[in-house]
């Protein structure tokens, strides 16, 4: 896949161009349907598919006090964008010189820097530009003006439910991994970076590697049995999510620790796509580090069995 950083990149693209723009966090079915939409009728007219999306986050800029928790920061977004099989990214960085873009100008840059713009599809309720004053009235407005379609699809629901990414986020806090994946249409992931840690799990006979995910909205607090890709490889084992009340002292921090399992070799540094496939039990503090390598040990021997 072609990642694109910049609107005047679109022009080395050969036209007509399909977009589908939105901040697509979490990559749900909404936004599959989004993008699906565009990538067929590029395909039905011969023309090329560009998703369009925002680094970081606009809440990350414009409410940063209030951001939410992401279902999937923008590296993790990327990834399954490329999933999907798009041949084509954009991803604009959102600052507040961009933020105070008037929605119009937006929309212009695109059909500038475009040989030529055919279509514009995005949710039936995205607003966009400064002040968040474009909508799918106005995009259909500009369309009329500058000869390009514009296509608002509709909400999806799941069991009655409307698919969002408000929604989804509600979910994973809460531990119900079914209901997030049947929105998300596929298992919800963390991706993070293994970082140096205090090494302590290796100390105790139990190597972990600690992630530091990239802003992405964690479960619950306590042990899960967990599957882990690296790669094209996948590993499973045992994560902690919590504060280590037995080891932390007097700042603790939330900490996504992994013991994979059969895992020989270092791997700092590296992305790891984590899946968490069943709660074994809340977090809790022990009397001595004894106990909680013979807690750890029974955690191992049952998400051995569970996996």
């Amino acid at each position: 896949m072609e990642v694109l950083r910049s609107i005047p990149e679109l022009g080395d693209l050969p036209g007509p161009l399909f977009t589908a723009i939105g901040v697509f966090d979490g990559v749900h079915l909404g936004h599959q349907a989004v993008i699906s939409t565009s990538a067929r009728h590029a395909q039905e007219a011969g023309g090329t598919p560009v998703v369009v999306t925002f680094d970081p986050h606009p809440a990350k800029v414009l409410r940063p006090e209030k951001a939410p928790r992401l279902i999937t920061a923008t590296q993790h977004k990327i990834a399954l964008i490329r999933d999907l099989g798009v041949a084509h990214l954009l991803v604009v960085t959102f600052d507040r010189e961009f933020a105070n873009t008037p929605p119009e100008d937006f929309v212009r840059q695109l059909v500038r820097h475009s040989n030529p713009l055919r279509e514009i599809c995005v949710g039936h309720e995205w607003s966009f530009g400064k002040n968040r004053a474009g909508n799918l009235a106005l995009l259909q407005s500009l369309g009329a003006e500058n000869q390009f379609n514009v296509v608002g699809i509709q909400p999806v629901a799941v069991n009655g439910t409307v698919v969002s990414s408000t929604a989804i986020r509600r979910a994973v806090e809460t531990g119900d991994f079914a209901q997030a994946a049947e929105m998300l249409g596929r298992e919800y992931t963390i991706l993070g970076t293994v970082k140096r840690g205090a090494q302590l799990g290796r100390q105790l006979g139990f190597p972990t590697a600690n992630l530091s995910a990239h802003s992405e909205q964690f479960p619950p607090n306590g042990v899960y049995a967990a599957e882990a890709r690296l790669g094209v490889e996948t590993f499973r084992g045992v994560a902690n999510l919590g504060v280590r009340p037995t080891v932390s002292g007097d700042k603790p921090e939330r900490l996504l620790e992994l013991h994979l399992f059969d895992l020989n070799r270092e791997i700092y540094g590296e992305d790891v796509e984590v899946r968490f496939t069943r709660y074994l039990r809340a977090e809790q503090k022990f009397e001595s580090l004894d106990a909680l390598k013979a807690q750890i040990t029974r955690d191992v021997a049952e998400a051995r069995t569970l996996l």
